[in-house]
């Protein structure tokens, strides 16, 4: 059955090339087109579609509002739209706060040339959004991992490094929110768009206690530091371990992925071994099913997050189907299972 989709946006222009977009990528049938946030709302009663696209500034309510309000009422799958800016990427963020499954970026001219270019990436995140799980802010906050950031952490030398796409900004801060200040060197390869990375390293610097930097060619792995990978020009590898460095590499897409969680995983594999800890997070594709495979044939821990509190679960099942995971585990329990790993918290008196 096709997936049903309503495109919400206050521009004409807008809502005739997403619908022609969504409409040329298999598996997709648009309902229809809201130009605003009250006809969205008749729309969404009369047409019961599977996924929302929406746009962040409309008239009136704005779509980050319009999202709040369905989140509280009628939580469905929402894809939101926004501009690639720095005050985009904020918005975006805000709006996987309160619940959408991804934010796409709108091309930078509306033009069919350039929404020929977005055909295939946006149908496949559409089409997983209404495969996914959707959950509102309240049922996240019931769902919270256990707080081990304030008890004394004993590092044992071993790296820790995670790799997550659409769902997975949220996650990973959720699962760090519970690492503490010094923490095993951990390694964050997340999936998002060009000039997405340096906000949300300094969103998730701020919520979280161990230091979190952007990660850049030739930085030294230290203890009590979260290195995120988002680049979407570099993969990142691991030269040596221990005294490692990330290096960056300019190479062409691994299985149309860079960065590449493969990558990463299978150089962690080759120098690291049994000192690396490696997971899958929840995402779209099959990135890092190879590599966390050769994480784990090396003798490293490779854990995934399970399918129920994955928003998309394609990534972690591929992991699961090819071997290459030791456990699966909630999200709000991965934290300190990988810790345990990778070192050991003191015992209460």
């Amino acid at each position: 059955m096709n997936t049903r989709v309503l495109v919400v946006d206050d521009s004409i222009t807008m809502r005739a090339l997403f619908t022609d977009v969504l409409e040329r990528s298999s598996g997709i049938n648009v309902v229809g087109a809201a130009a605003n946030a009250d006809e969205a709302r008749d729309m969404i009663a009369a047409l019961k579609p599977d996924v929302l696209t929406l746009d962040v500034e409309m008239p009136g309510k704005s779509g980050l509002e319009f999202l709040e309000e369905l989140m509280e009422s009628n939580p469905m799958p929402v894809v939101m739209l926004s501009t690639l800016t720095q005050k985009g990427a904020q918005t975006s963020f805000k709006a996987l706060e309160l619940g959408a499954v991804d934010c796409f970026p709108k091309p930078q001219q509306a033009t069919p040339e350039e929404f020929d270019k977005i055909v295939d990436k946006l149908g496949k995140l559409v089409v997983a959004a209404a495969n996914g799980k959707v959950r509102s802010k309240a049922v996240k906050a019931a769902a919270g991992t256990i707080d081990l950031s304030e008890i004394p952490f004993e590092w044992n030398g071993k790296l820790i490094a995670m790799s997550a796409s659409t769902g997975g900004v949220e996650a990973i801060s959720e699962l760090l929110a519970a690492f503490p200040v010094n923490c095993p060197p951990t390694i964050v390869l997340q999936q998002m768009e060009a000039g997405f990375a340096v906000p949300f390293t300094d969103k998730l610097d701020a919520a979280i206690k161990p230091k979190v930097v952007v990660a850049s060619d030739g930085l030294k792995l230290e203890q009590g530091t979260v290195y995120v990978v988002a680049d979407p020009d570099k993969h990142a590898v691991i030269d040596r371990w221990p005294d490692a460095s990330i290096r960056l590499l300019g190479n062409d897409p691994v299985q149309g992925f860079r960065p590449s969680a493969d990558l990463l995983f299978a150089t962690i594999a080759k120098t690291a071994g049994a000192n690396g800890v490696g997971m899958i997070l929840t995402g779209m594709g099959r990135d890092g099913a190879a590599g966390l495979k050769a994480l784990r044939g090396a003798g490293g821990k490779t854990f995934c997050q399970d399918k129920d509190s994955c928003m998309v679960h394609e990534a972690p099942a591929a992991a699961v189907a090819q071997g290459a995971v030791e456990q699966q585990l909630p999200l709000n329990g991965l934290a300190a299972a990988t810790l345990g790993v990778a070192g050991k918290f003191a015992k209460a008196a």
